[in-house]
């Protein structure tokens, strides 16, 4: 307990799913969070905003920041920024979790909506690193996770979703780069992914509704998996691609039914995995 005590942790998309597990998990260990995401007024599809996720990260014995950011845009990331290094004194982690997806074939691909996936997955994540790179410098343990998948350049990934991939392959580029860039400063920069479907928005809306979230994992694997990496020192772990399930095996977890949405059901891999 109190592991991550005044540490900042700087999270996109901090608002439900993924993003707000790994804020309340840190925050059980005492972390101030910054809930950098766009939701400020539920959405009947979307539960939860900026300031329901504050309450649950200060229910969970952390502080919380919440903070309208729409990472697309310069201004607002750097201005976010600098409140969180103000509010609480520094900036510790940064993790890039606000992502957008459409699982879409070319020709059925608008480029809106192309252009959104790129500007918030690779785009946002190369903004938001970069704000945050020359606080995280004057950490003792800095660390940018991304949550991305393993770079695996077989056709199968990208033949079904070509705009989707390319965008989230360029957030695991940010972290091929930026962990061998960045390895003199002891700023690491990781990747994180699952090795099945998460209960999410964005599989209960977009992928499968009710069949697929039956056959998922709980965010709170992501968000334990994170823990345990971000409580690696940065200076011996960087440029990794981790998978969930894999980095709680080597913690020493066994039981993993605990997190399936439904006990005992079977489960349905991840893309790229």
């Amino acid at each position: 307990m109190n592991e991550f005590k005044n540490k900042t942790v700087f999270i996109t998309g901090a608002s439900r799913g993924i993003g707000l597990a790994i804020g309340i998990r840190l925050a059980q260990e005492g972390a101030n969070i910054v809930i950098a995401a766009k939701t400020a007024e539920a959405h009947p599809k979307l539960p939860g905003t900026i300031f329901t996720a504050a309450k649950e990260i200060e229910e969970a014995g952390g502080k919380a920041l919440p903070l309208v950011v729409d990472i697309r845009f310069e201004e607002q990331v750097q201005e976010a920024v600098t409140k969180a290094v103000e509010t609480f004194g520094g900036l510790d982690i940064c993790i890039n979790n606000a992502s957008a997806i459409s699982l879409t074939p070319t020709l059925k691909t608008d480029m809106k909506r192309y252009d959104l996936m790129h500007q918030v997955n690779t785009r946002g994540t190369f903004l938001t690193s970069k704000i945050c790179i020359p606080h995280l410098m004057k950490s003792e343990n800095p660390h940018i996770l991304n949550l991305s998948p393993p770079l695996n350049f077989e056709a199968k990934w990208f033949a079904p979703h070509v705009a989707y991939t390319i965008a989230k392959f360029g957030m695991s580029l940010c972290v091929l780069g930026m962990a061998e860039e960045l390895r003199e400063h002891n700023i690491a920069v990781n990747a994180l992914w699952p090795k099945t479907t998460i209960a999410t928005a964005a599989v209960q809306n977009l992928l499968g509704g009710e069949q697929l979230i039956n056959m998922s994992r709980k965010p709170e694997i992501i968000g334990d998996a994170a823990y345990y990496i971000l409580r690696r020192r940065s200076s011996e772990n960087t440029g990794n691609y981790y998978v969930d399930e894999e980095v709680l095996r080597s913690e020493g977890v066994t039981d993993f039914d605990s997190y399936n949405v439904v006990p005992g059901n079977d489960l349905m891999p991840d893309f790229f995995i």
